[in-house]
């Protein structure tokens, strides 16, 4: 085989700047006369190393390299493709924990594969769960296929997805549609725009699955718009489906027929709700609607549809492939598989990963993620994006399965993970989170669209130092009213990260209430920048980035900052080199 250097071509690796490696190796190599082909791939999943390359040798071997810029390119050109030498500096090594750790069935191809080559996906046994469904398989026999390997769906509730795929076959009908939601709003979650960027082909053979399962010859992607990249590389695989007779008429020879189109949604996160998107497909406005009927039994258009997301579609191939059995060896009793991630914020090693149903949180954080950034102490992670809830360290220990993490008040979701460290703020973390599901809340039912605007008031008041006493079982009540009063999963779910903080970290609600103070020293009412006079050596560099003045003070003299015009945004504090700049809070 051609020896070839692949290169990370997904939104990540772009965004750091892997359009301007691609360049440089493709110039060098051609520059040089080299035998090897520079090629696109998609995300392996280190987002955190990105820039990546990887070598493969004529003879089978790899070598990946992490943060590779314009001139790592050329010092890998030249070392290792002209001179036979791995720059040993740059490589990332072959048992590193953030990959060695992980089991990928979603992601087997993700880094591997040209997203954009059908041919590539035919390589690696594409197609092949469909042309074994089509050929040799009922439909009724690949429901109980899917049903026999317990794969629950991942976008949030964790339904069983043989189930649902029963109910909506059963469903009396002519016209059925089938649908995949990759409507991805939790913030700090990008499973399916990975998946989507660097394995379309997968998702796709996915829904072909369950559309010849349950009976449908029409299905869609809703895609939110803000996946430009996603969009149009699900684009590309579709057309080349259909040029292969894998999308469109009589596909492989067979009674089975399949159109497919691409809905972008303008990011409404209630369109996450299945209700709420099918009501944005038809053109209306994305509200929930009371349920039952459920989907299966009327849903796009008023006909039976089945929902699922993007990562349960693409479990679909390798279950047809691998058998159910094998499949179900994976995992815990009630939670078969793999469960993709994207983990975020403080720790040390983002990105995507896939790991075993029954991992321990505390494997996925320090080992995986490597632990916490500057070796602060892990404090708290939020699952399940806005609407989950906050598992605290003391928990870390938990497994990563729809049953234990529901005991901790969080959900599994569809897979955001967000870290947290010490100097993190729980009672502002609620606040944020509720902020951002009140804005997103589609205001159809009272208790969600009234019911956590009170809720937010009450956050503000306590982190800007004006809560009182009366505010925690204010806010216990609300969150208890919100939770069975709300039309949808979205609604009922809304005052997790309230009940979780309250749960867990009640000691800070306290602290904000009655003593003024925020121990995280985030709330910025409750705090206030000053100069300690012996470590300060008047450098002037506190003054200079101030933005109103308030840092103040001549050359070589102990500075001083006016609290009347101080407006806390921290620049100073980040300036100081000598540690001068004390940041106090409570009540003076």
């Amino acid at each position: 085989m051609r020896p070839e250097v692949a290169v990370g071509m997904s939104s990540c690796g772009i965004a750091a700047g892997a359009r301007v490696v691609l360049a440089t190796l493709k110039a060098e190599v051609a520059a040089k006369g080299l035998p090897w082909a520079v090629v696109s791939t998609g995300c392996n999943g280190a987002c955190h190393c990105e820039p990546l390359v990887e070598i493969r040798q004529a003879d089978g071997g790899t070598f990946l390299y992490g943060n590779v810029d314009e001139a790592g390119a050329r010092r890998i050109v030249e070392g290792h493709l002209v001179s036979g030498v791995p720059v040993s500096e740059m490589l990332v090594p072959p048992d590193y924990p953030y990959l060695a750790r992980q089991k990928r069935i979603v992601l087997a191809n993700c880094g591997v594969i040209d997203p954009e080559s059908i041919d590539e996906y035919l390589a690696r046994d594409g197609y092949a769960a469909l042309r074994k469904v089509i050929s040799s398989l009922t439909p009724d026999q690949v429901v109980a296929e899917i049903t026999a390997s317990g794969l629950r769906g991942r976008g949030g509730a964790g339904f069983s997805t043989g189930m649902k795929w029963t109910f909506a076959r059963r469903a009396k009908g002519a016209k059925k549609y089938v649908i995949c939601n990759a409507d991805e709003g939790d913030p700090g979650a990008f499973m399916d725009r990975s998946v989507l960027e660097s394995d379309p082909h997968a998702v796709l053979e996915g829904i072909l699955i369950a559309a010849y399962a349950i009976g449908s010859d029409e299905g869609y992607f809703y895609v939110r718009a803000e996946y430009p990249l996603a969009v149009k590389r699900l684009g590309i695989a579709i057309r080349q489906a259909m040029e292969h007779g894998l999308v469109g008429e009589r596909i492989l020879g067979s009674g089975f027929s399949f159109s497919v189109h691409v809905k972008e949604g303008a990011g409404a996160f209630v369109c996450g709700e299945e209700t709420a998107l099918m009501a944005s497909i038809e053109g209306r406005r994305g509200m929930p609607r009371l349920r039952p009927p459920f989907p299966a039994e009327r849903g796009l258009w008023d006909v039976p549809s089945n929902i699922n997301n993007v990562e349960t579609y693409a479990n679909v191939p390798p279950i047809i492939r691998m058998g159910a059995p094998a499949y179900a060896a994976i995992g815990t009793e009630k939670s078969k598989g793999t469960k993709v991630f994207a983990l975020a914020g403080k720790i040390a090693r983002g990105g995507m990963i896939e790991v075993p149903m029954g991992i321990s949180l505390r494997e996925v954080i320090e080992v995986i993620g490597g632990g916490i950034q500057g070796g602060k102490a892990f404090k708290a992670v939020q699952m399940g994006g806005p609407s989950g809830g906050c598992v605290p360290a003391s928990l870390a220990d938990v497994l990563i399965d729809y049953d234990s993490l529901t005991a901790t008040g969080a959900i599994m979701g569809s897979g955001g993970m967000v870290v947290m460290d010490e100097s993190t703020c729980m009672v502002d973390v609620a606040r944020y989170f509720l902020s951002f599901i009140q804005s997103e809340s589609c205001g159809k039912c009272t208790f969600c669209r009234v019911g956590t605007k009170r809720m937010l008031e009450t956050l503000t008041r306590i982190t800007e130092g004006r809560g009182t006493e009366a505010d925690i079982p204010k806010l216990e009540e609300l969150a208890a009213k919100v939770k069975v009063s709300s039309l949808c999963g979205l609604g009922q779910t809304a005052p997790n990260p309230v009940l979780t903080t309250l749960r867990f970290f009640r000691e800070e609600y306290t602290e904000h209430i009655a003593e003024g103070r925020c121990r995280a020293k985030k709330c910025k009412a409750l705090i206030r920048f000053g100069v300690v006079p012996e470590k300060c050596t008047g450098c002037m560099l506190c003054a200079k980035v101030c933005p109103t003045k308030a840092a103040r003070g001549e050359r070589k003299k102990a500075h001083t900052i006016d609290e009347a015009t101080c407006i806390k945004c921290g620049l100073c504090h980040e300036a100081c080199r000598f540690g001068a700049i004390s940041i106090e809070t409570g009540r003076p």
